[in-house]
């Protein structure tokens, strides 16, 4: 199968200049949170210049060697929301990519030679919808590993293609291109492998005794030969919610009135067409840029606020924030519908469910929220309007 590979280089830094142009010529690392509570920070991207640095290096050993740099604080989804923008143009192009990490996506070629009958013109119509501020490096070649060394090692502007002189381009790349564990990268370097093709001239034998079932990958890819499928992505619907709170907070009622507020909105669209929520991932953002994220899965969809905040709960108990929240929101990645639903037998019960039906009705044909219900959030405080919130009585 032939694949064009589209690399990205420093896509998380060059989303930052995007959004910030005052940044640009300014040396900078983009950092992510090792762990919940965010003392852990991580190296996820930096600026061209600083040579030496890569993705997953722990932020001292960074600064050991760069002291005077600006630090900038990952926005995870602000990132993935700019690659699905642009993974979605190069649908356009083709109805099999893959997004297989943040600026690094796979395009199927087969079966695309009628419409584009030269090379040529399809890296041109794949560059026309990229911009150029993203630096796009494009390979083509037939396998997903082979495709990205092409892209990784193409000429800026331009796109390498490898045919039948895959083995000779990969011989003198080092092992350390390998998509393999950081432990097989060191044995390998430990028995004086330093070359794609120093691997490649072993016989399968020596490297699957020392390495294991990985020995014989190893040396597949090494050749330039790499069967892995492409995974095109799936259509599906995405719904998502956010908001910026009017004073940062750590309260964790503060933070469910908010959730209760966005989720209201997403039960408002979903209730005409009987759905539910089957998976959804919240995030935050703190007043230093520290981001959270924690998804939730659920066993049957669920149809309402109440059980859904209920789990939410749980979940911020268990996971605390990084720091002060700023900003919230939402992200419906799965819905459903329940199969079955068996009314209460006791006749208080079944006029309270008779009640919010009633309400969502009225809801669903006001277009939002009418009835709502006093809430307290933080009573201890001295400003009046942050200790009680309103809340959409259909909430439960």
């Amino acid at each position: 199968m032939r694949i064009l590979g589209v690399l990205l280089p420093h896509f998380a830094w060059r989303c930052e200049i995007w959004r910030r142009p005052e940044i640009a010529g300014r040396s900078a690392i983009v950092l992510q949170s090792k762990d919940a509570g965010g003392s852990s920070k991580l190296v996820l991207d930096y600026s061209p210049e600083l040579e030496g640095l890569q993705r997953g290096l722990p932020l001292q050993q960074a600064l050991s060697r760069y002291g005077e740099v600006e630090l900038i604080q990952a926005d995870i989804p602000h990132y993935w929301s700019v690659f699905d923008d642009l993974l979605d143009s190069l649908e356009l192009k083709s109805p099999l990519v893959e997004g297989a990490e943040l600026g690094c996506a796979y395009v199927g070629l087969d079966g695309l030679q009628s419409i584009y009958p030269d090379d040529g013109i399809l890296i041109k119509e794949v560059r026309e919808v990229i911009s150029k501020n993203f630096d796009p490096r494009l390979g083509i070649a037939g396998g997903k590993f082979p495709a990205y060394l092409a892209a990784l090692y193409s000429p800026p502007g331009g796109c390498r293609i490898l045919t039948s002189d895959v083995g000779d381009f990969l011989s003198g790349l080092s092992c350390e291109v390998l998509p393999v564990s950081l432990k097989s990268r060191n044995k390998l370097r430990n028995f004086g492998l330093r070359t794609l093709g120093q691997v490649a001239a072993l016989p399968p034998g020596p490297l699957q005794s020392q390495f294991g079932p990985e020995g014989r990958k190893i040396r597949e890819l090494a050749a330039g030969f790499d069967d892995t499928p492409l995974y095109p992505r799936l259509t599906r619907e995405v719904i998502e919610e956010s908001a910026v709170l009017s004073s940062i907070t750590v309260s964790l009622e503060a933070l469910l009135v908010n959730w209760e507020a966005l989720l209201s909105r997403v039960f408002m669209k979903l209730a005409p067409r009987g759905m539910g929520l089957r998976s959804l991932a919240l995030w935050t953002r703190s007043w230093k840029s520290e981001y959270w994220e924690q998804s939730l899965r659920f066993k049957e969809p669920a149809m309402d606020i109440r059980s859904t905040i209920s789990r939410i709960k749980l979940l911020l108990e268990g996971f605390p924030q990084p720091g002060p929240v700023e900003r919230l929101g939402l992200k419906i990645t799965g819905l459903g519908r329940r199969h079955g639903h068996q009314r209460s037998l006791f006749s208080e019960v079944r006029a309270q469910d008779h009640l919010m039906d009633d309400i969502k009705q009225l809801e669903t044909r006001m277009g939002g929220p009418q009835i709502f219900r006093i809430k307290e959030v933080e009573p201890w405080s001295r400003i009046p309007e942050r200790r009680y919130a309103l809340t959409p009585a259909s909430g439960g």
